[in-house]
């Protein structure tokens, strides 16, 4: 009879790893996690926490503390004798839980590891063109290709070819990677920005976990990188770009070798980038990152340098063995990045962190577009390489070139075809697409699947770079900058994942086409596809792992989430954790400012924003705030636009040099790697002021940010860097946006499904193909889905913004919020906007109805605050 299954393990509610005695929300917290992460298999949890309550403390502590109970619990199972995974099932009495944690000790496709792709056939003998010039091109020549071994040519995706020192040492160095066992479970933690990682790295190294587990920290080529030739590209896709090229431009040459009796010659290849040629220098890294702990992207490049061996592939390298991976969202999420970087989701742990805009985040790295200029660039490029090669291709690589170049001349036609030269926006389906060009006949799968595997791009890319060298007389440096800046193959990696949208399901995605404009405005006719659906991506994700954790600090409201994410799934079996800030009430002065200092009513809509009056009113308040508020002031906009805006109408009047009598004026830049200088000069400025504020007069600074901006999501403001953070107007995202319309168009269907119970009940609202109405006609339109969705897109980022502030519990900050509409509601159809402010926030929050009344308050919560300080 088998033993009765034993019950999950117990509720914990001590976690010893935490570096200080918690909170008791920071308690709560780490016990909600552990009792979700018991649920499993499948369990889904949802744990909002404030920014600034040590959130990421509480994540690590409790779900490494599982992750540890859980292997000696599978452990001692072991040493009892219990059957393990491979028992029969009518014997097996060990429960799931226990059963999925057993160490892996075997890799399935092990055997499969040193097939070749079918596709990789050896070239065919080439018959002689005649021209007497093919010895010159022989390199840009494609191998035959024959698309009948297809499925055992994708049986080998996701397996990287690691450059090496020769031939032979790779096949050692596979062997050794084969032996290595993968470690399950293991905890898999990404956000959404190289910066947040460090800083939960840095979170990690407080606590012993440093230590005990084996972390790894995957990041950017971008990031990664130390071959300076490549840097010097500084765009992240031309440096994807460069050092793939260099992985496939490997350097044979043949070395002699001598036997007991005999001489042997053997071929010797080395990678064309000089940081992966030596695989011993690969080992050495590996060994060296193991022994320091948990490290940052940062450690990892030095460490890189300093051996002389690629720390992207190094770390990636050490994923198999690694307990706890710390990546971005894109490695994790995106579905080829997984396989590219062989992660094994199965029974494993994800934690998804900043996950308050999850579902945009997912649908838009499965966005594609190409632009009218890209394809014509690659037309002619297919063009001319069909015309040099044809008499040597082989019969299966004319035929995919040829239909390469039917449907490239299909898509330049539809985006040239505007007779009256109006600004024409289309949306369709994609099988009303295909069969609008009639093209519906051609196998996109099979196309995609050689242009992944016949190395087409690179070939025809390096046959146009030299072509269009020997044309132009251009050096052999011009040349390489030419084949660094990589824009034919971008340009046929943008066809590429183009067509590779095509083969998602009609209902998954919208296809936009922006026609060609003659009226001389600057925008580019292009094709764009636009994914919807964000549960199929998603599900993808959490059908194999183990449990999957969505944190943040504000989440709500999570019917949004469930209805993108869940939908099939009741809010009953989705687990849900909030809590409220550790700062006291007192800490925080959040107000709705409706007024200015001459009593004009805030209205920064669209349509009044850019008022002169409007602007000045602002500037007024401003000027009179800097001199009550200490310290560092953050204001944000809505857009640099406006911003740009606000900021010349200030210094033409005058009021950027009165503020600059109180305050330090810095403005947020636009190109991201300038906002940490910014941010320096910003914290130096109030640190100085703070010391010597009596001799100049000046109090602190003023720094000018823009909502969904660098500075507006994972930047600290603690302490004197954001003593009052000022929200200018309700920034609603633009409703001439063409995804952002067919996004809503798409939830409200969907809402409408699962909330009626009618599939069709909004869908019949909006044509399958249509031009693009304007934006405020299909909110008007919307029932309750869509135009929460465009509430919602509002207020999350005002969340975001103004929760910069108040980072630990002794922290304090004002919160003004300077607009009408946060004392109302915005419109008849719309809530009032502060009823989706985080509810700490809320619960404090007060209206002013003339300046006068936040100008005191003011002063008395700084005066307050000043003294309990």
């Amino acid at each position: 009879m088998p033993t009765p299954t034993p019950p999950p393990p117990p509720p914990r509610h001590d976690f010893p790893a935490f570096p200080f005695p918690p909170y008791q929300i920071q308690s709560d917290f780490m016990s909600f996690l552990y009792d979700a992460l018991s649920s499993g298999p499948g369990a889904l949890a949802l744990l909002e926490s404030p920014t600034g309550t040590g959130k990421t403390l509480s994540i690590i502590c409790s779900a490494l503390q599982w992750l540890l109970d859980h292997r000696d619990a599978a452990a001692a199972a072991a040493s009892r004798g219990r059957p393990g995974p491979d028992a029969g099932a009518g014997e097996d009495d060990e429960p799931d839980w226990m059963r999925d944690f057993t160490p892996l000790s075997v890799r399935p496709e092990k055997e499969g590891r040193k097939k070749k792709p079918p596709a990789a056939r050896k070239p065919v003998p080439r018959k002689s063109d005649g021209s007497g010039e093919e010895g010159g091109d022989e390199e840009f020549l494609l191998e035959e290709y024959e698309s009948d071994g297809e499925d055992g040519a994708r049986s080998g995706a996701g397996k990287r070819a690691h450059c090496g020192s020769s031939s032979s040492s790779e096949d050692e160095e596979d062997a050794d990677e084969e032996d290595e066992e993968e470690v399950t479970p293991k905890v898999y933690f990404t956000s959404r920005t190289h910066s947040q990682l460090s800083q939960f790295v840095g979170e990690l190294k407080r606590t012993e976990f440093a230590g005990r587990l084996r972390t790894v920290c995957l990041g950017s080529r971008k990031n990664l990188c130390i071959n300076k030739d490549v840097l010097k590209l500084r765009s992240a896709n031309r440096i994807n770009e460069r050092c793939l090229e260099l992985q496939k431009n490997k350097k044979s040459s043949k070395i002699k070798v001598e036997g007991d009796k005999r001489k042997v010659h053997q071929t010797k290849t080395t990678c064309g980038c000089p940081m992966l040629r030596n695989r011993s220098l690969q080992k050495e890294f590996k060994s060296e990152v193991s022994n320091q702990g948990a490290l940052d992207i940062e450690d990892l490049a030095h460490i890189g340098r300093k051996i002389g061996t690629c720390p992207y592939y190094g770390a990636r390298d050490m994923v198999r063995s690694a307990d706890l991976v710390v990546l971005p969202y894109q490695s994790l999420l995106l579905k080829s990045a997984r396989e590219s970087l062989g992660l094994n989701l199965k029974n494993s742990i994800v934690i998804i962190d900043e996950a308050h805009n999850l579902a945009d985040s997912l649908t838009s790295m499965y966005n594609s577009k190409i632009t009218s200029s890209q394809l014509k660039a690659v037309l002619s490029h297919l063009e001319a390489y069909l015309n040099r090669f044809h008499n040597v291709l082989g019969a299966g690589n004319r035929r995919y070139i040829q239909t390469l170049t039917v449907l490239t001349r299909s898509f330049l036609r539809v985006l040239t075809n505007n007779q009256d030269g109006a600004c024409t926006m289309t949306s369709m389906t994609i099988n009303q697409f295909l069969f609008s060009l009639d093209i519906d006949n051609i196998n996109i799968v099979k196309l995609c699947q050689y242009v992944k595997e016949s190395n087409i791009i690179h070939k025809v890319s390096g046959y146009t770079n030299k072509s269009n060298s020997n044309e132009d007389g251009l050096n052999q440096l011009d040349l390489q900058q030419q084949h660094d800046e990589g824009s034919s193959i971008a340009c046929f990696q943008a066809l590429a994942d183009f067509l590779r949208s095509l083969l998602n399901c009609n209902d998954d995605g919208r296809i936009i086409i922006a026609k060609q404009k003659f009226s001389g405005q600057p925008d580019e006719a292009h094709l764009k596809f636009v994914m919807l659906c964000a549960e199929k991506i998603f599900s993808e994700v959490t059908c194999d792992a183990h449990a999957v954790i969505l944190a943040g600090g504000t989440l709500q409201p999570i019917e949004e989430i469930r209805l993108r994410l869940y939908p099939s799934l009741s809010p009953s079996h989705i687990k849900f954790f909030t809590c409220n800030h550790i700062v006291p009430p007192e800490s925080i002065l959040p107000i709705s400012v409706t007024c200015g200092p001459s009593g004009m009513p805030f209205d920064f809509s669209y349509s009044s924003r850019s008022s002169p009056r409007m602007i000045e009113e602002l500037g007024r308040f401003l000027c009179n705030i800097v001199t009550i508020v200490p310290e560092g002031i953050v204001i944000f906009f809505a857009s640099y636009e406006y911003e740009k805006r606000v900021y010349d109408a200030w210094t033409a009047a005058g009021i950027i040099s009165k503020i600059s009598k109180k305050k330090h004026v810095f403005r947020e830049p636009r190109i991201s790697s300038d906002v940490e200088t910014i941010l320096n000069k910003y914290r130096v400025a109030i640190e100085f002021c703070s010391k010597n504020s009596q001799d100049t007069g000046i109090n602190g600074a003023l720094l000018l940010a823009v909502v969904g901006g660098k500075i507006s999501e994972g930047i600290n403001f603690s302490d004197g860097m954001g003593r009052c953070v000022v929200m200018v107007g309700l920034p609603y995202p633009s409703p001439s946006d063409v995804e952002l319309i067919e996004t809503i168009k798409h939830i409200e269907t969907i809402s409408s499904s699962f909330f009626v119970g009618d599939d069709k009940a909004s869908g019949n609202k909006y044509d399958d193909e249509c031009e693009l109405q304007p934006g405020f006609d299909i909110l008007r339109r919307c029932n309750k889905g869509g135009r929460d969705y465009y509430e919602n897109l509002c207020m999350k980022a005002v969340n975001q913004s103004i929760g910069r502030a108040i980072r630990h519990i002794n922290d304090y900050a004002a919160m003004l919020l300077v607009d009408s509409r946060y004392a109302h509601s915005s419109s008849r159809n719309f809530l009032c906007p502060t009823d989706k402010l985080p509810q700490w926030i809320k619960a404090q929050l007060t209206c002013a109805h003339n300046y006068g009344e936040v100008h005191r308050r003011l002063q008395q919560f700084f005066k307050l605050n000043k003294q309990t300080c």
